[in-house]
Order: structure tokens, then sequence, then C-alpha cells
């Protein structure tokens, strides 16, 4: 474990019992940060989470709460501040994704889309903003995705959900930059995890790899250490930004 500006603070990772989730769950642990690992429906995964942060040395709280839900976010945040402390860090990870065509998109998956993904991110931030202001200090990562910045023909709901996230990251940080609550973003390309190859197939992803530059699919360990980076004082100048991880399918100006 290596000692960092954020040992010791508390991290709340939304959809932290899987994929890029754990992957995040277990970087920040392995700077001494106490992790609170958010899960939906899959207990067993979040308990292995769990254990493998425990097992590396690192402090860790499995948590049950469906974001979509703000009275059960309002429980979460109060649970994991009674066992873990205030929350200073919060990175928003949970999300689901739809890949069909137009036709299929119905209004009850419209809106499970950006209930999860966009309105569960505002549940979360101002569950937990209140008290980062009063201590005048706080953190938050939004993960977002490359389907926020370029167009998703059969993922319309995600890729609105997503766009909607990184507009939502730019005007939050710009409204509390003065109280040295700073917000940024992720945007990932194509990551390993079961969501997209649940989602999509693995044809569909063979094809998305050859179309990335550097030939490769992402890992979770990638964008987990950009999210560390952007908590950790080695971006203390940076808020409302959004970074791009996607092998290089995506670049912005």
């Amino acid at each position: 474990m290596i000692t960092s500006s954020l040992t010791g603070r508390t991290a709340l990772v939304t959809g932290g019992s899987r994929g890029i989730g754990r992957g995040i769950c277990l970087r920040l642990a392995s700077a001494g940060i106490k992790v609170a690992i958010n899960y939906h429906a899959n207990e067993t995964a979040a308990r292995e989470t769990a254990l493998m942060v425990t097992e590396a040395g690192g402090e860790a709280y499995i948590v049950q709460a469906d974001v979509a839900s703000r009275e059960q976010v309002d429980a979460m945040v109060q649970e994991v501040t009674d066992h873990l402390g205030p929350i200073d860090l919060l990175v928003n990870n949970a999300g689901i994704f739809e890949y069909v065509p137009h036709d299929e998109i119905t209004p009850e998956l419209w809106q499970q889309t950006l209930d999860t993904n966009l309105t569960g991110v505002y549940n979360t931030i101002w569950a937990i903003k209140s008290g980062m202001l009063e201590r005048k200090y706080g953190r938050i990562v939004n993960i977002s995705s490359i389907g926020g910045i370029r167009a998703r023909p059969y993922s319309i709901a995600y890729a609105v959900s997503k766009a909607g996230m990184i507009m939502l990251t730019k005007s939050l940080a710009e409204a509390l930059a003065d109280q040295n609550v700073r917000i940024n973003g992720v945007a990932p390309g194509l990551t390993d995890t079961e969501l997209p190859r649940r989602a999509a197939g693995d044809d569909v992803l063979q094809k998305l790899i050859e179309a990335t530059p550097m030939k490769r699919i992402g890992q979770a360990e990638d964008i987990a250490n950009v999210v560390h980076f952007l908590l950790s004082d080695e971006s203390a100048f940076m808020t409302g930004q959004t970074i791009v991880a996607s092998g290089g399918r995506v670049f912005l100006p």
C-alpha cells in the first residue's frame, strides 16, 4: 500500500462490485483509501470485491442501493458515513447499457436508462455534496463514456445519458469550483467487462477492437488509474474535465 494525500479518506464507488467499478475499488484501496462498495443486486460480487480489497490490506464496506432511488441513496450515504466516516471521494460508476435499434427502445427502457445513468449521478452527488461543502473538501469523478461524445445508433438512450453526465460534470464543477470541491469525469472506450460482452456479443466487440488504433480492449485497471489521478492532488488544477481513455478511438480538441 502506498501512502498518499488520500490515505485514510473515505470513498464511495457506485456500481463498485464488478468490472470497472471493481478495478476502481482495488486501485483506491491500494492508495490507503477506505472504500465503500455500492451494489444494486449482486451481493456475491460485492463481497468478492470487498474480500479482494481486504486481502490486499485495505478497508472495505459493502452497501446496497439502487442509485435511481433518492431514498435508497440517502440511506446508503448515512450508512457509509456511520461505518467509515464522512465521504470525501465519490465515484459515480453505476450504469446500465442497451444495444438495440431505435425501434426497440421502449419508454420503459428509455426511462430506466436515464434514471440509473443520469438521475442516479444527481442523486448521489446531491446526497453527499452538502457535507463536502461544509468541510470544504470533495473530489468527485463521474464515469461517462465515449458514447456520450460520439453517436451511438444502437445505444441511443445510453449515449444521451452519458452526454448528460458530461454536461453535469462541467456545470456543477464551475458552480463549486471556489469551494475546494472538484468534479471531473472519465469517458472510457471499449473496456473488457461483463456488460459490453453480454450486450453486444463477441463478434461486435472484435470489430470494435479492430477499429481501435491501439488494437486492444481496455482493462478496468486502465480506467481506475485515471480515476485515481483525478481524485488525487496530482490533478489539483483540474475541474470540469472529462478525460477520454479509449485507445485512440475518440479524440477531443
